[in-house]
């Protein structure tokens, strides 16, 4: 008779500074494109979890945004998530790389150092630096967090990953599991068509217009061969509307050409995309619009 395997579970949460990887990492280890990855800082705005489930464990990865020091409402809503992501963790893995310096956002890091919960520290983008660099980064983060476990890696060529997924494992407590073993994730459909078109006007978009933007799904019918959306992209003031819709609407167009064909692979389905532009003036600093907008309770 063979003994039962104990089943584990537990909240494994992703923070660090912006630009680090984390949505990358978080990608790979979830095995699925949950999270907005883009060149451009500060694209995760919400708490994002994806959940990877086995015959005996489930892992809740939660990708946080981007550590800073808030300028706006916005910000100082994405800060709670990040903090919050120190309380509630099962194991914390702490995301840095080759090039951001080690004294950045050192009150931040003071919270890391006090952490109860094992602490893995992912020394990320090794694949730009060298061997003798490497080492010596490891070593001055091995001073400054003495209880983590470092782990060299490359979340973009996949470097690593599997062996930090393994340690994950050993590490994570037994329990039961939150979550359904079907699910992926916690969040619903509407909230991963948003996420999707505020990538594309990331990627299309430069200086301040994509961080004023914020996308709402007015109207979400699943039909048996076709997903009908109709979607609105607020900005904060009238001159970024005119900059989102480009001449004669062709900026417009090709965000909803190239998100439309995006959302139709992530839903494994046919989608109509509908996209119209609307002013929510000043909403990145008005608790009103944030609330609205699901940033605040």
């Amino acid at each position: 008779m063979t003994e039962k395997v104990p089943h584990k579970s537990g909240f494994v949460n992703i923070i660090g500074n912006p630009n680090v990887g984390k949505s990358t990492l978080m990608n790979n280890l979830v095995g699925e494109r949950i999270s907005i990855i883009t060149s451009k800082s500060q694209t995760t705005r919400h708490r994002i979890k994806g959940i990877v489930n086995g015959d005996d464990f489930q892992i809740v990865y939660s990708d946080t945004p981007g550590v800073l020091k808030p300028n706006y409402k916005l910000q100082e809503s994405m800060m709670k998530y990040s903090t919050s992501a120190l309380v509630d963790a099962d194991i914390i893995l702490y995301v840095t790389d080759v090039v951001e310096t080690i004294d950045k956002n050192e009150d931040f890091l003071k919270k890391v150092q006090g952490a109860t919960v094992p602490v893995l520290l992912i020394l990320n983008k090794i694949d730009l630096t060298d061997q003798a660099k490497l080492l010596k980064l490891y070593d001055r983060w091995k001073e400054k967090i003495p209880q983590a476990e470092i782990f060299p890696m490359s979340a973009k060529e996949n470097f690593n990953v599997e062996n930090l997924f393994n340690r994950i494992l050993e590490l994570l407590p037994e329990g039961p599991p939150y979550f359904a073993k079907d699910e992926v994730t916690d969040l619903p459909s509407r909230f991963f068509v948003t996420e999707i078109i505020r990538e594309k006007v990331l990627i299309n978009y430069d200086k301040e217009v994509p961080y004023s933007v914020e996308v709402e799904v007015e109207e979400y019918k699943e039909e048996p061969k076709i997903i009908r959306i109709m979607a609105v992209i607020n900005v904060e003031r009238t001159s970024q509307k005119g900059i989102i819709i480009g001449h004669k609407g062709a900026a417009l167009k090709k965000v909803g050409t190239d998100a439309r064909k995006d959302i139709e692979a992530f839903f494994g389905k046919k989608v109509f995309l509908q996209l119209y532009v609307k002013v929510a003036k000043d909403w990145r600093s008005k608790d009103s619009q944030l609330k609205g907008f699901g940033y605040q309770q």
